[in-house]
Parts: structure tokens; sequence; C-alpha cells
């Protein structure tokens, strides 16, 4: 992979650490993906994700990123130990394309996204977007809260971790 493409996927990657660290979101913040998502309290488990993969630095990068964020309640669904496993430096690679995949490029609103039937992200991988009674998936993620502006992006919160299809 080209250093281009490794550090549009980190960016991604810290976009939506970033976006799951904040727990309360500012309106059109001026802070990035990852100070808003940090600042909002209910994203420590993405925030030290994207510290593990060394995805930080690239999310507070200048974008635009869309991140649909899991928040630490989203973590906690996950088996039990793995996240643990995860954050351990021999699978940096294996949490990178996860944490890629909850990245999109581009800064895609709530408007906007209820008008995909999917979406390409900085992983490579395609996510399903479904919209039903009101309701946004991403894939089998809910869309808990749309829209939190930050200076870099936007950030999606959802309900649980997606992942990528396995190759």
């Amino acid at each position: 992979m080209s250093r281009v493409g490794i550090a549009s996927k980190t960016a991604v990657v810290l976009a939506v650490v970033g976006l799951a660290i904040s727990g309360t979101f500012a309106r059109a913040s001026n802070q990035d993906i990852v100070d808003t998502a940090v600042g909002a309290g209910q994203f420590k488990t993405l925030a030290a994700a994207l510290k593990a993969a060394d995805l930080v630095a690239t999310l507070k990068g200048p974008g635009p990123f869309t991140v649909f964020a899991p928040t630490d309640e989203a973590f906690a669904k996950l088996p039990a130990g793995t996240v643990e496993s995860l954050l351990k430096p021999e699978n940096k690679a294996k949490l990178t394309a996860i944490l890629t995949y909850h990245v999109v490029p581009g800064a895609v609103k709530a408007e906007q996204v209820t008008k995909l039937d999917q979406a390409k992200t900085v992983n490579g991988a395609m996510v399903k977007v479904t919209t039903k009674g009101g309701k946004v998936t991403i894939n089998d993620a809910t869309v808990v809260k749309a829209d939190t502006t930050a200076s870099n992006g936007i950030i999606h919160v959802i309900d649980k971790v997606i992942l990528p299809p396995q190759s």
C-alpha cells in the first residue's frame, strides 16, 4: 500500500477515534474530530484504539472525514476479550482495518447519508446504508446521533462496532 493510501486511512481512523472520544458535541466546532470526540467523554475505547493504531495524527489532519463513531457501550457489546486483543501491537493491522472501516472520505451530513445505499470507506470496503422508519443504519449499526460537526469533518455516533468483510 502506498504512503498516501496509508495516510488517508490513518486520517479516517483518527477521525473516527476523535468522534468516538467525545460524548457531547459542540455545534460547528473549531476542534478537530479527535478533540471533539475526546471532549464528549463516551469514546474512551475508540480513542485508545486510535492511539494503538497510530491514527490520531491522521484524524487530526485537514480531512474532511466522516466518522461513524462507536461509543464505549458499542465496544462493550463485542465478545469478551476482543477489544483487549485488538489493542495488542501484534494486531495493529487488524485494528487499523476495523477503524478505517468506520471512516468515509469527505464531510457527509445526515441528509446526504440518507440518500445513499452504500458508501466506500477509507478501508476500501463498502458499508451498506439503510434508511427506514426515520432510522439510519450503517451495516447493522444504528446512527444514534448525527451531524456533530468538527473543523475537519462530521461525526455520526453509532451503537455498534462494524466489522469489515473478511478477505
